[in-house]
């Protein structure tokens, strides 16, 4: 057995599979989420409530119908698309909590 030949070998196969798998991925990350199409109409929805004065996302959950770990997942999201802004509030007996502003 010839080790030059085998180590080659090897490569060309490692880089073989190393390109099938950046093809798989660049395919995946260019399809969206089962959860992101699921969250696209409440994002809406949630930017949709926001307007100038800071809401929390215990202000926008109960009106929406879901839990306010849910409505701040949103919210960040919103944010990162650039739908909304958050702003630091001070809310008494609470301390500081982020409100959201419409983009």
């Amino acid at each position: 057995m010839n080790t030059e030949t085998l180590s080659d070998e090897i490569r060309t196969f490692a880089r073989e599979s190393l390109e099938k798998i950046d093809e798989t991925n660049a395919k995946r990350a260019a399809k969206p989420s089962k959860t992101a199409v699921e969250n696209a109409p409440l994002i809406a929805q949630i930017v949709e409530m926001l307007n100038e004065e800071p809401q929390t996302a215990s202000d926008l959950a109960t009106p929406m119908g879901v839990k306010v770990q849910k409505a701040s997942a949103l919210l960040r999201i919103a944010v990162k698309e650039g739908k909304a802004i958050a702003h630091d509030v001070k809310i008494k007996g609470k301390g500081t909590c982020k409100g959201y502003t419409k983009a």
